[in-house]
Parts: structure tokens; sequence; C-alpha cells
């Protein structure tokens, strides 16, 4: 029934590719698409064909011989609009619908051809948006007046986040330059929340979720290697090295420097043994040029194997052909992370996906455990709500004076009360972050016109405004005039120092400041190489899963013997607090003047237990990956310390505007939070960075649960 929906051309598309059937979620998505009006958040697995599901249709009803541009499609990365490029091009064929790539990377001829004659499709970033509407706001009238569609790619990644929001406010911009609203078809394999993702289209009672809940099987598998150092051991790069030989492999570690210790010490080994392997790492410090080789390579080469360890840069939807299996090297951060991972191999038709979760320590294995336990339970970690992004809503002001080379008080403020990302924001606020914008010289008013004032000007005509998200401090790695890639800068990266990038070892030889430049050649010396990662946010529920799973005496079938015999010792060294489950106890080893409190909480509430401890004057040390606390027994009594931690959220806005004067930095992870008054950077703080609302809830829920014998 779907199939005979479609038009004719694409039925030849379909015909012509031999497909036997329509998947369930294309299925869906025509009959929906091309019966309703309303706007869709197709949900379905990894190489569902969800990029199909939103096309046949939409070129299927829209009249591309209309002018102007007819659909967009806005991509988290360019990466995946250059990967999508190609895919929907040749869908497009059967149309003749021209297909352009609209990015600082693209072909500046193919935007030219598109601003003469404007039609077809363009394929799009949010921060490429921004820059239209900042540097020239005719473009976007002369382009989108006449969009019908836009199809949003990985939706999930912007639900929840800045960029998201700035997305949000993008699309109702985009909709006030169009004769009609657009309709919103978003696409994602992992969706936590989605009465969120109904709001993100801006019309949340015009907007249906389609759901195809249709998985593929998972083997999965556990290995535990104990290692006391940062490296890791000879024995787990064996074992991977023999898991990955005559496979394509993805390896996915939890940080850069991982990523490039692995391919360089998996190589080493295969250079030993003589077993020829393309190793690669693949993360956003390399050089794209590289990046792109070995997404080609991936896809393209069927005679010889590959393995890739990688960052989250190959956790979306960037087509690398067939994966054998996938290796997570320590516990994920997110089941969400984990999801997009495993969904990266069995793409093969009724193929299981294959998993190997390695553990290096204790504590990574029970976080490792309670993320796969979550992930088969359907657990999802629902995205951040910021209710009042007022950081957003300052850039969004900005870029408005901007794109209109100045605009009344009153039609700005119409535009942002209509803005569906800031529609929780009263009027009075706007008048007021207006108000303090035109103190600063940020905008300028004359008579009842707004334009940009002098500071303003300098950060709009900047580059970096068209973000909104943080960007590391990058120099560029350089050998022989060939650019390798890029290293956040750090005190430690200095001359003679070796550095791993690009599943090399490299020696820095200068470092050029003025124009971020290091300039490195390969290393022999043996030298220990240097290189530097972050880590991520842990939501609460894990940490409970935790803290279950050591009160178990479950068995998971699921672990080696040398995961369950590491996992029975961590379970024996807490039988000492008599622990039971499913309770809100919380273990405190006191051995004699030093005091640890296991908190299993999730990264925001330990964050704000940092903050109470500071206030309180309590000194502590913590360990995140443990999540504990440290303190000394002498410094309090240890059972009242909820209650001095309660007590210590009184007056907690004159607390943090003390605190944020003492550490102007804490608020530098909201970009645009500079511009905003003092309260309304509390606001961000209190809404992106801690939470006392669970904070509050967690010191009123637990009781500690106390053993003066150490479980070490």
């Amino acid at each position: 029934m779907s199939f005979e929906l479609l038009s004719e051309p694409i039925r030849k598309y379909i015909r012509d590719k031999r497909w036997e059937e329509l998947r369930p979620i294309q299925a869906a998505a025509i009959a929906r698409i091309l019966t309703t009006d309303n706007n869709y958040i197709l949900a379905s697995k990894t190489a569902s064909g969800k990029t199909e599901a939103a096309f046949l249709p939409i070129l299927s009803t829209v009249n591309f011989n209309e002018s102007g541009v007819q659909v967009l499609y806005i991509s988290p990365l360019i990466a995946l609009i250059n990967d999508q490029f190609l895919r929907i091009e040749e869908l497009c064929k059967y149309l003749e619908v021209p297909v352009v790539k609209w990015h600082g990377e693209a072909n500046k001829s193919q935007k030219n051809k598109l601003l003469i004659d404007p039609k077809g499709i363009v394929l799009i970033t949010p921060e490429s948006l921004e820059a239209m509407f900042v540097n020239n706001s005719y473009h976007v009238r002369h382009l989108f007046s006449s969009l019908k569609f836009m199809v949003i790619d990985e939706i999930h990644s912007f639900i929840g986040t800045d960029r998201g929001i700035q997305l949000m406010s993008i699309i109702s911009r985009l909709n006030d330059n169009s004769s009609s609203p657009s309709r919103i078809i978003g696409l994602s394999a992992t969706i936590g929340d989605f009465e969120e993702a109904k709001k993100f289209t801006g019309r949340y009672d015009e907007t249906k979720v389609l759901l195809d809940k249709t998985t593929n099987k998972v083997q999965c598998y556990f290995k535990y290697f104990t290692s006391d150092k940062s490296e890791l051991p000879l024995d787990i790069l064996k074992d991977i090295y023999l898991e990955t030989l005559n496979n394509n492999v993805l390896i996915f570690p939890n940080s850069r420097g991982k990523v490039e210790e692995i391919a360089v010490k998996l190589k080493k080994i295969s250079e030993r043994v003589g077993k020829y392997q393309n190793y690669f790492s693949h993360h956003s410090s390399i050089d794209k040029d590289v990046r792109e080789y070995i997404e080609f390579f991936a896809k393209n080469n069927k005679r010889e194997n590959f393995t890739i360890a990688c960052t989250s840069t190959l956790e979306l939807g960037i087509d690398i052909g067939s994966v054998d299996k996938v290796i997570q090297i320590d516990a994920t951060h997110s089941i969400a992370s984990l999801i997009q991972r495993i969904g990266r191999s069995g793409r093969k038709k009724d193929a299981s996906s294959k998993l190997i979760l390695y553990s290096t320590n204790s504590w990574s294995l029970l976080q490792s455990t309670a993320t796969w336990l979550l992930y088969m339970d359907g657990f999802l970690e629902p995205p951040l709500s910021v209710k009042k992004p007022y950081d957003i809503l300052i850039h969004q002001i900005l870029s408005i004076v901007k794109e209109g080379t100045g605009i009344s008080i009153n039609n700005l403020i119409k535009k942002i009360e209509k803005n569906s990302a800031f529609i929780n924001i009263s009027v009075e606020e706007i008048k007021e972050l207006i108000s303090y914008s035109i103190e600063n010289k940020i905008i300028e008013k004359i008579g009842s016109e707004i334009i940009m004032g002098i500071e303003g000007e300098k950060i709009v005509n900047n580059r970096n405004f068209y973000s909104v998200f943080k960007t590391e401090n990058n120099f560029k790695v350089i050998n022989s005039g060939n650019t390798i890639g890029e290293l956040p800068f750090s005190p430690q990266i200095q001359v003679e120092e070796n550095i791993f990038l690009a599943a090399r070892v490299w020696k820095i030889k200068t470092i050029n400041f003025k124009s971020h430049r290091i300039e490195v050649c390969p290393a022999t010396d043996g030298k220990k190489p240097k290189f530097f990662g972050t880590g991520g946010e842990v939501h609460s529920q894990i940490r409970k899963k935790m803290l279950e799973i050591l009160t178990s005496n479950e068995n998971y079938e699921f672990l080696d013997i040398a995961s369950y015999e590491e996992l029975e010792l961590l379970r024996k060294k807490f039988k000492v607090f008599n622990l039971n489950p499913n309770t809100e106890n919380r273990p405190v080893s006191i051995k004699g003047i030093q005091l640890t409190w296991y908190t299993f909480a999730g990264s925001r509430i330990n964050r704000t237990l940092e903050l109470l401890f500071e206030i309180a004057g309590i000194p502590y040390s913590m360990d995140k990956q443990e999540s504990t606390f440290q303190l000394q027994t002498t410094d309090l009594k240890w059972n009242n310390l909820t209650h001095i931690l309660f007590n210590s959220m009184e007056n907690i806005d004159q607390q943090l505007l003390c605190f944020l004067e003492k550490h102007p930095s804490i608020i530098e992870f909201s970009k645009w939070s500079f511009l905003l008054p003092k309260k309304y950077q509390i606001y961000i703080l209190k809404q992106k960075y801690y939470d006392f609302e669970s904070t509050a809830n967690y010191l009123k829920s637990i009781k500690l649960v106390v053993s003066h014998n150490q479980p070490y």
C-alpha cells in the first residue's frame, strides 16, 4: 500500500535498486507523510533506512518546479552532510532535482549557482544557517521563502543542548521568512524523551512519533584485564589484536589519547607478527582529509579488513560500510552513546550486533555492567530541559539585530515572543536583557530603533559567533608541510615531548604560539607519548544501578571469568556495610581520621555536592570514577554531614554570586553567558551546571551507613 502512494520516478528508483520490500519505518513514514500535514519524528535503529523513510515520501509530494529551495536537510556534522549528499543525490537523479551542500568546506560555484536559480534540496549545518542570517539575510529570504520540509538528522544530538536551542530559534526564524511553516521530519536512533522531541519542532500538537521497535540481536561479551597504569597493559592489547584480526572493527575508548595509544600499539603488534592489518585512528583532532580517507577506505575497500580506533566522531550515521564487531574500552558515560556504538555493527539483514566490553579496573567494570543492564531494560537518559535559555537568547538577539541591520524594539520583542525556543521567557525579562545590552554598548538605541553597538560589532563580526558551543584552543600539528591534525593546547605540551596523533608517534620540534602551530617529526626514541582528553557526564540512574549490582548476588552470564571474579571481589569489599538492596543507603568508610563517602550519585549531583562542600568550608577531595568524597573526620561530625550540606543550600543564589565572583571561569561552559547580568548567569549555573533540586532530594532521602573497616 505504501509503495503505491509513491510517485512513479521514486517507484522506479526502488525497482532499480531491487528492493524486495520497504523497511517498517519506511512503510510507516510514507503512509503518514503523504496522507497528513503533521511533523514526524522517525525513531528507528541505526541502519534501518531512516533517510529514505523521510525522502521517499518528500520527493513524491513536493513540486520541485516551484522556485526556491523546497527541502532543507539539517545535520549536526559536516562529515555527515558529505556522506548523505551522495545518498540523497542518487535518489534525486530520478526526478532531476538538484542537491547542494552548503557549509564552509563546500564548493562555492555550486552555492553561487543556487543563488542565481534557487531550487531543489540544500544540506546544511545550524552554524551555516546562522552565518547566512548574520551576513546575508537576503539569501535566507531568497532561498528559503518557499520551503516545504526541514529534515533534521540525528535530532537526538540537538535535543537538550545549547546547539539544539539555537536550532529551534533558527527554525522559527526560517518560518518567519517563509510563506507558510515548513513541515519537520526528525530522524534518530536514540531518543530518550519523545515529549521533548515533539516540543523541538515548535508545534507540539502537530508532531507525531513513528517508533520502530524492532531491534538487532546483540551478542555481548565482557572481558577484564587489570591495569594499574595510565597506559593499557600488553595483555589487553594482544587480546584486542586477536579480536580485530580478519575482522572489520570499530574500537571506542573514552578519550582521544586512548584512541591514539590503541591504534599505534595495535599497528606495532601487527608489524611484529607479520600479519598486515589496516589500523587507523579517527577523532576531531585529526585533519579532515585524513579522516575522509579513512572513511573512504573503510567503505570501499572490500579486499582488506580495517580496524578504526575512534571517539564519538563515528557514533553518528556516517556510512563506513560493514562492521563485524564493536569494541568498547572501559565504560561509556551514557547509555545513549552505548546504543549508537552498538548500532555500528550488524547492519546486514538478519545479522547480530557484536559488542565486546573491556574493563581495566573494577569501577569501570561495575559501570559497564550497570550501563549494559539499563540498556537491556530499555532505559535511556532524558535530555536536559532548560526552560529559560537566557544565554542563547542574548546570542539570538544580536543575530536578529544584525540580520536586519537594525530593528525596532517592538519588532525585536515580537520576534522573540513568538520564537518557540524562548516561549518561557517573559516580555519583562526580554526588555531587561535588551536594556542591559544597551547599557554595555552591545547594542545601541537610536530613537525606537536598535542597531549593533560598538562592542556588539566586535562579537558578531567574528567567525566564532555562528556557534553556541565552546571550541578548544587548538594548535595545528604540521610535519614537513603536511597537516596531521590539531591538539588542544595544555602546559604539558612542550618541545621534545612525544605525542600520539593519527595513529603515529611524533616528537615536538617547535611550538609557535602566535600562529598556533606545532612542528613535529616522527619519533624514534621510545619516549612515552602524551595526548589529553576529557570525561563525560554520568546519569544518576547508572550510579544507582551500580549500587544495586553491588548489593545483589546475581551472576551475569555475559561476564567472563575474570570479570565475574573482579565483581565478586568488589562485592565482598562492600559486604562490611550490610547494605540492603533497593534502598537509599550510601556507604561511608572511616579509617582513622580518613572518611570516604560513596555517593553513587550522577555527575550533576556530585558537582553540586562539591559546591556545597566549598560553601560549608569543608576540605575534600573527589574521585569522579568511584563517585567518592574523601574528608578528614576532624573537620566535621560525619553523622551530621548530609544536614550540613543541605543547610548550605540556604540563600543559594547569594552563595552562587559570591562563588561566581571568586571563580568567574565556572560559567565558561556557557559560551554567551558573559553577555548576561549576574542574576541570569546564576540561573544558567543552576539549570545547566548544577542540580540543586535533585541534590536536595538526594540529601533528604539517603542514609549514611558507616563501617570503620576500610573496604580496601
